[in-house]
């Protein structure tokens, strides 16, 4: 019994080990890729650069100057911070209200939030466009409000959850101590949903910084977030410029793979208490 449990768990590793290489193959090869030139980009894209086909930094230097990187880079993680920031205030109190409040309304609005969720982001795509351009939140800061819009189903339900399992009397006690509502919520109960706030932040911040279609229906070609900066190497008649785009492709996930492996830890833990407690 003890063999065949040993003989399973290293084909569960071995079948874990393919699918990771399967996930990170199609990275490495953009990586390789981005050292080579133009020519042998298309021509070899699955062959190691070699001294004729490596270039150096030559592509990461244009696609900086052709995008405007730096300025891309910008507007990516002020509306990403700034709109993280947001979703996991204010739907952490959101969520503390709605589960300690018990009425009808506040069912009716935990229920349309989760009912949000499974509403298809082309469904409403259009009218928020509009309803956004009439609200004069078609820029930077603006477009912040529309990302708590649609980052506040599931982050309300993950909250809602882990909040059920807190102990109702370790707010009593906060009370009888002379907290008022706000005090309370920030000394005591939101440093206990800080699993559930860390998955929230990398679960949205995940999302926001690689959207391309919202920024684009309100932002536009003034306000270029990295990925629509980096549409812009392509030019007239359907050409690419590979090497540029390839080296841009790194240099926008960086930041975010290195958010994700320094809090990953916390990602299985918060949606689990957050999806189930309660």
């Amino acid at each position: 019994m003890e063999e065949t449990r040993k003989q399973n768990e290293k084909l569960l590793a071995v079948l874990l080990v393919i699918i990771a290489a399967l996930f990170i193959a199609p990275v490495f090869v953009i990586l390789m890729n981005s050292f080579k030139s133009q020519f042998y980009i298309v021509d070899t894209p699955f062959v190691f650069p070699t001294g004729e086909t490596f270039v150096g930094l030559t592509n990461y230097l244009t696609g900086i100057e052709k995008i405007g990187f730096f300025s891309a880079f910008g507007y990516s993680l002020f509306i990403t911070v700034f709109s993280v920031a947001a979703i996991v205030l204010f739907t952490s109190m959101l969520a503390w209200y709605l589960t300690r409040v018990k009425s009808k309304l506040n069912r009716v609005i935990y229920y349309l939030l989760v009912f949000s969720m499974i509403v298809p982001f082309q469904m409403v795509m259009f009218t928020m466009s509009k309803m956004a351009n009439m609200l004069h939140l078609d820029n930077p800061v603006g477009i912040i409000v529309v990302y708590l819009g649609f980052g506040a189903g599931l982050s309300t339900f993950l909250f809602c959850g882990f909040i059920k399992a807190v102990p109702l009397e370790v707010e009593e006690a906060a009370y009888m101590d002379g907290c008022g509502p706000i005090r309370t919520f920030f000394s005591v109960v939101f440093p206990i949903l800080k699993p559930t706030a860390i998955t929230v932040a990398i679960l949205n911040a995940m999302w926001i910084w690689n959207d391309y279609l919202l920024p684009y229906l309100l932002l536009g070609t003034k306000y270029k977030t990295i990925p629509i900066a980096v549409q812009y190497l392509k030019g007239g008649y359907g050409s690419i410029d590979w090497g540029a785009m390839m080296a841009m492709i790194i240099l926008s996930i960086i930041p975010i793979i290195v958010f994700y492996l320094t809090c990953q830890k916390y990602i299985i833990k918060g949606i689990v208490d957050g999806a189930v407690k309660g």
